[in-house]
């Protein structure tokens, strides 16, 4: 009984996420990206502290493909320079240190990850915000491209 239950909860939010994707602006994308990943990490250190190995391993991979497939696959080197060549190589050393913190049990690997992380989504965030904080101070319309 509870089974179909929490099935149909996980139906339901996955329903929700889908539906958040599909009208979020790219900016708010990004932002879902950094909060995946997010959550994948805090779940791996959880499961890692608690023995729990396969948990733990899944939850990395988890993250692992949203940094590599999500955040990494959406940098565009072309027009982003400097700052996506960083991005890229940044998110290739998180990616490094989430498999070594899965093969050696390291929760201070994944700590460090998660606050690279945190501090990534912060910005992307204040940038998001500095478009629409202009335009209120100016009066003008502000166009929902972010």
């Amino acid at each position: 009984m509870f089974g179909s239950m929490k099935s149909g909860a996980n139906a339901y939010a996955k329903v929700g996420v889908e539906t958040g994707v599909m009208a979020a602006s790219p900016h708010k994308l990004i932002v879902m990206l950094y909060d995946g990943a997010l959550t994948a990490v805090r779940n791996g250190l959880t499961h890692m502290k608690a023995g729990n190995i396969p948990e733990k391993g899944a939850s990395i991979s988890k993250a692992i493909l949203i940094i590599e497939n999500g955040l990494r696959a959406s940098l565009d080197r072309e027009v982003g320079g400097q700052i996506a060549e960083g991005l890229d190589s940044l998110y290739e050393y998180m990616g490094r240190r989430l498999v070594a913190a899965n093969m050696h049990n390291q929760p201070e690997v994944l700590e460090e990850v998660q606050r690279l992380l945190t501090e990534l989504r912060d910005t992307w965030n204040a940038i998001g915000a500095a478009p629409l904080q202009a335009a209120e101070q100016s009066n003008a319309p502000v166009l929902a491209s972010a």
